[in-house]
């Protein structure tokens, strides 16, 4: 009997095998895409990403696979389940539509005995970031990806897409105070100086948009 771990890695690998076989640009997102870079596996559905264009021809393409396509409220998305378990496949991520840039911020990652693209640990975590909020603020589960990921982001980027946003501003402090990464790689200006991760003037709260809470 498949169990619904199982069931998912099958799903997981079933839909990469698909986009490729059908030349479909794409990357695996979110939790997985963490997992395949050394955060703990996720308890929840895997998540990969397409461009607009190609939505429909992907769920022709998903749907011969063999897994069940349904048609969520959102506009950002469809699901494809196989045995019962979920694959998101998204073509916007944080109310962006997914382009070839993103897309080409990948690497090739064996995931499941399948190679296939995943997304940088860079925009791993800007992702993850600027989508925490006053309604979706759980450092406990973002603390382990950050912490396995650490060597492979480009924190100075992650710092700058995401200053924005003061909950993300202070998850970043945290990182620092655990020592889990200095503040130095986080923020260096063109001089070399460093900037203290609090001190930024004025700030607006996460937008909240539904496109985003990619796990």
């Amino acid at each position: 009997m498949v169990d619904d771990r199982e069931a998912l890695h099958d799903g997981l690998r079933l839909t990469a095998a698909a986009l490729a076989e059908a030349g479909i640009p794409h990357a695996l997102v979110g939790g997985y895409a963490a997992w395949a870079r050394g955060a703990p596996e996720p308890s929840h559905d895997a998540d990969f990403a397409i461009r607009e264009v190609d939505v429909d021809r992907a769920r022709e393409v998903l749907g011969a696979a063999g897994l069940e396509i349904t048609e969520p409220t959102e506009n950002w998305l469809f699901k494809a389940y196989h045995g019962g378990e979920l694959v998101d496949v998204l073509y916007r991520m944080v109310g962006e539509p997914i382009d070839d840039d993103l897309l080409a911020r990948t690497d090739e990652i064996e995931v499941l005995a399948v190679r296939m693209p995943v997304l940088s640990a860079t925009e791993i975590m800007t992702s993850k970031l600027r989508v925490v909020g006053e309604h979706y603020c759980d450092f406990s589960r973002l603390l382990p990806v950050a912490r396995a990921m650490r060597e492979q982001v480009d924190w100075v980027e992650v710092r700058e897409r995401v200053d924005d946003n003061p909950y993300a501003r202070a998850f970043l402090f945290l990182l620092d105070e655990l020592g889990v990464v200095d503040r130095r790689q986080m923020h260096e200006d063109d001089d070399g100086t460093t900037e203290p991760l609090g001190a930024r003037t004025s700030a607006s709260p996460a937008s909240g948009d539904p496109s985003s809470h990619i796990e």
